[in-house]
């Protein structure tokens, strides 16, 4: 057979396969998925993923209500929930930072969003004690003089307990102003950001972390990363909710 007949025909059969492969992914992979089309907030479905860590409450459902923030709906839930705008699917991100399926999920987030498929919008969700909230306030303290981010990852990625001395040590590896960076800690906009993102979570029924709003999906546990990638680039060609 004349070698350009031979490319010919393997180039055809190599596009007939990338067209299988691609009707594959749509129609197989995707049908995968088990969704659960959520009565409230309307619009959003719910996926079960993995394993979730939670805080255990001896009195859960005695007058949780009465504490819990009133839900959001409409466009006050969609301001809310997506923060950021950017490339890609739009992404909320409910995490604690002693939650170690959070560490992960984290990290795959990061290469996610580098890879422009999608735009991820942190929320801090501290449920497993009083050393969470100290950490989460830090973090978003830190987001205050613009070193959000890095914080949050110095803070995934380590063990430790959030004491002044460590907390300081971090701010000062960042070059911030500790000064500001603890009073912010306190401050009535840490706290008012931390009930907004309650209100949030009470409203999706989020009970424990890793949490996601893919889209218009809600995602309960750790997800693995293919599966993740598979949700996104189906979430790219749904309708938008937000």
């Amino acid at each position: 057979m004349p070698t350009s007949r031979r490319q010919i025909l393997i180039g055809a059969a190599g596009l007939a396969g990338i067209a299988a492969v691609s009707s594959v992914l749509r129609s197989g992979y995707f049908a995968r998925f088990s969704f659960e089309e959520m009565k409230s907030p309307t619009g959003f479905r719910r996926l079960d993923a993995g394993r979730v860590t939670a805080a255990y409450d001896p009195f859960i459902g005695i007058g949780a209500k009465d504490n819990a923030p009133a839900p959001l709906f409409g466009e006050d839930l969609c301001v809310a929930l997506f923060q950021s705008n950017g490339k890609g699917v739009r992404v909320a991100s409910f995490s604690d930072y002693f939650c170690p399926y959070c560490r992960v999920l984290t990290t795959e987030l990061q290469d996610i969003e580098r890879d422009g498929l999608a735009t991820v919008t942190w929320h801090e969700l501290p449920l497993l004690g009083d050393a969470s909230k100290v950490a989460a306030r830090a973090a978003l303290a830190a987001g205050q003089q613009g070193q959000y981010e890095a914080f949050h990852t110095r803070l995934m990625r380590a063990r430790f307990q959030p004491t002044p001395e460590y907390l300081a040590a971090l701010a000062e590896g960042l070059t911030l102003d500790a000064s500001a960076f603890f009073d912010a800690m306190e401050s009535p906009q840490i706290t008012a950001q931390l009930r907004q993102t309650e209100a949030v979570a009470t409203s999706f029924g989020i009970l424990g972390t890793p949490a996601l709003v893919v889209g218009r999906t809600l995602v309960i546990g750790a997800i693995p990363t293919a599966q993740l990638r598979s949700l996104i680039a189906l979430e790219a060609e749904e309708l938008l909710v937000c």
